[in-house]
């Protein structure tokens, strides 16, 4: 077998969408509970968890710093967010305006990831049907 670091960028932005996709389900949770007493928002961290990951690394140029990245620790994860926090009397804190324009910026980020590993995978196919 061939040692190569070929999907790295696609493992990567693999990790991304799923963070994604479970943020727009926990958008859709906060949704669903806008009107639920005592309901606090939830998010998905994973941004500052590739960030450190790439930071971390020894090596200086981006290729580098994402073929070793340690996938099983770039995933999302589900917190609480400001969980003491709430401007109503109900003790909910979720604003329906904020999770709407949460949500369309969750869309936009989903859509650059897929066209991101779409044009990975158009490299490789491109690499495969040209070998010189």
């Amino acid at each position: 077998m061939i040692n190569s670091n070929v999907f790295d960028y696609i493992n990567v932005l693999d990790k991304a969408a799923d963070a994604s996709a479970l943020r727009n389900k926990i958008i859709g949770n906060n949704i669903a509970n806008v009107d639920t007493p005592g309901y606090k928002r939830q998010d998905v961290s994973f941004e500052s968890d590739l960030q450190q990951a790439l930071r971390n690394s020894r090596y200086e140029s981006l290729d580098e710093k994402v073929g070793t990245v340690r996938l099983d620790r770039i995933k999302g994860r589900v917190y609480t967010d400001y969980a003491n926090y709430s401007y109503r009397t109900d003790g909910n804190n979720v604003d329906i305006d904020n999770e709407n324009v949460e949500l369309a910026s969750n869309q936009l980020k989903y859509n650059g990831i897929m066209q991101s590993m779409d044009r990975q995978f158009a490299n490789l196919r491109a690499v495969m049907n040209n070998p010189s």
